[in-house]
């Protein structure tokens, strides 16, 4: 007998459908020589510390650092996990081969290893990969099962990653709890919730600290359009006006007039961030229920696997893009223009290099039905950036004006759409979050002089802007770092904070924790949170950047490019740093309890 195993009771069924194991049983499906059953996500978890001494049960600082010799799983207590799990473990003492149907990433592996282990399973294993739960996705899938070693990179990353939670998370909390929580509360540390933490806190505290200092722009209407000065502000209100009354009642002069072509390439297909992103700055939602949108619209088969990072498609897509996009039927008539000549294949688009486990979040082509109206939002997302791909791209032209008024020197900027090509799927939504500042400027001509109107304004510097969900999961994608260019954001990603599947999760933590706050769109830190990382001295914790470089490490042990062992002893080191360097520590600290 096969036993398949899925990481959801729904997924379970779409695949004993599709398998034909239709016979319902307790906690299983059977039939044609198969038993489909399934976890409920996690079923395992790493062993507490009172599970490998009961030394550990109580939290002294004398017992720190906790590093197990050898780290161990067990069931999760829950009365339907347990009854859940003792379905499986009968199923694979007797099974002749298991394929694990889990999701296709590291945490879903880590979660079916986990419970095999658990329950002794002996006989072969495959694995089952595929990027979408259509029917075709998954006969192909079974058709091309992989042997479980080829994804035991995956699994050793997955495991440290989860080694590493528990060595920083369990020690480093008793540590800061005991030596500054004075019995009131349990201080949290996590080795990336803290550096994200601090990210808020640094932000807050520029915010706090910053003195708004004045400076005046001079510009200047001519024929109905506004020149700015082009040496910029003036950091004094005297040599401004002594520029306005410079220009005041002289002619204007158009000195120069250059127009360029330019053009402007679609919107990248999404990853999760992205998604994420442009959820919140869109419909305002967290990046924790853009999550469990397009978790549930991949599980209605109608967009592709959710959890991932690059915003590229393989090569062997390419083939099958026709039929999605036959398959959006509510965009026909952005689709039917496409079907008139063979589909672009950009570059920008396809690249084997920048795909690893899975592509860009797309359509299936299955046609969504029984969608509530937040997943139509996102769906329609992700429907129309696949379109727009295949899109020309949009050309416009850029027009720049120079002009003078008694030796002061004045600029207009101009913006003219020639051809929309991708803009039209857009149907005129703004597609950045800057808003277009350039107009279509009047025709000018080189020489032509006449009366103006200048003004001098009072302007006060304005602090850094707190951060929203959305701009919080760019710093967290690029360590902090603000990048705009999407290419160098690509190749920072992989020494981001997290990974793109966990980001929601630790910001979901944070709240919960109390140690930030929304106000309306804005996250700050609150006095708790703000303590907390006041007390941290030990940048090891608080870093993002260094942060960033052990999910590098992670991500090459993914690659076999890094040695797992090798993290694990690095963090090790680190941990006994860590703990001695706060114990050495006498400075005495008042943390305030947590506002509520």
């Amino acid at each position: 007998m096969i036993v398949c195993i899925a990481e959801k009771p729904s997924v379970a069924k779409e695949i004993a459908d599709i398998l034909g194991a239709r016979s319902r049983h307790d906690g299983y499906y059977e039939g044609n020589g198969y038993q489909v059953t399934w976890t409920f996500g996690h079923l395992c978890t790493l062993k507490e510390p009172h599970d490998y001494t009961p030394m550990w049960q109580r939290w002294s600082l004398g017992s720190l650092p906790m590093i197990p010799p050898r780290f161990g799983i067990k069931l999760i207590e829950d009365r339907g996990i347990e009854k859940q799990f003792s379905t499986i473990e009968s199923l694979m003492q007797k099974a002749d081969m298991i394929v694990n149907c889990g999701d296709a990433g590291q945490e879903g592996e880590l979660i079916q290893r986990w419970v095999m282990q658990k329950a002794r399973a002996k006989c072969p294993v495959k694995r089952l990969w595929v990027s979408s739960l259509t029917e075709e996705a998954i006969r192909e899938g079974f058709a091309n099962l992989k042997d479980q070693s080829e994804y035991q990179p995956l699994y050793e990353a997955g495991l440290s990653r989860a080694i590493g939670d528990w060595l920083l998370g369990m020690n480093a909390t008793r540590l800061y709890t005991l030596k500054y929580g004075q019995n009131r509360q349990v201080l949290s540390i996590g080795r990336v919730q803290t550096p994200t933490l601090a990210l808020i806190v640094k932000r807050h505290l520029e915010i706090s600290n910053f003195v708004p200092q004045p400076y005046w722009e001079l510009k200047t209407e001519y024929r109905g359009t506004t020149f700015n000065v082009t040496e910029g502000r003036f950091e004094s209100e005297e040599a401004g006006r002594e520029a306005l009354e410079k220009i005041t009642g002289r002619p204007f002069l158009v000195t120069d007039i250059t127009a360029k072509n330019g053009t402007e390439l679609p919107p990248r297909l999404y990853d999760l961030t992205s998604l994420q992103v442009d959820c919140n700055k869109k419909f305002a939602l967290s990046a924790e229920q853009s999550l469990q949108i397009i978790q549930s619209l991949y599980e209605k088969k109608v967009t592709t696997y959710p959890r991932v990072d690059t915003t590229y498609l393989s090569d062997d897509i390419y083939p099958k893009c026709g039929n999605i996009l036959k398959g959006l039927r509510d965009y026909q008539t952005l689709t039917l223009p496409l079907m008139e000549k063979p589909l672009a294949k950009s570059k920008k688009v396809f690249d084997n290099k920048k795909v690893t486990d899975h592509h860009a979040i797309i359509p299936t082509g299955v046609y969504p039905q029984g969608l509530t109206e937040l997943e139509k939002k996102v769906y329609d997302l992700v429907a129309r950036h696949f379109i727009a791909v295949f899109y020309p791209d949009c050309k416009f032209r850029s027009t720049t004006v120079l002009g003078v008024s008694a030796d002061v020197n004045f600029k207009a900027t101009g913006k003219e759409i020639t051809q929309p090509g991708w803009r039209v799927v857009f149907a005129g939504e703004q597609q950045d979050d800057k808003e277009e500042k350039e107009k279509l400027l009047p025709s000018f001509a080189k020489g032509e002089s006449g009366p103006h109107t200048p003004g001098l304004t009072e302007k006060w510097t304005q602090p850094p802007k707190a951060y929203t969900e959305a701009t919080l999961l760019r710093a967290m994608e690029t360590a902090g770092k603000l990048v705009e260019d999407e290419e160098l954001r690509d190749a920072m990603k992989e020494n981001g904070i997290g990974r793109p599947s966990t980001r929601a999760a630790i910001i979901e933590t944070l709240f919960k924790r109390n140690y930030i706050r929304r106000e309306k769109k804005n996250i700050v830190a609150t006095s708790t949170g703000i303590e907390l990382i006041g007390i941290i001295k030990n940048e090891l914790l608080k870093s993002a950047e260094l942060t960033g470089r052990w999910e590098k490490k992670l991500r090459d042990i993914e690659k076999k490019e890094y040695d797992a062992k090798k993290f694990i002893a690095e963090l090790k080191e680190m941990l006994q740093e860590i703990v001695n360097s706060v114990l050495r520590d006498n400075e005495r600290i008042d943390l305030s309890s947590a506002q509520k």
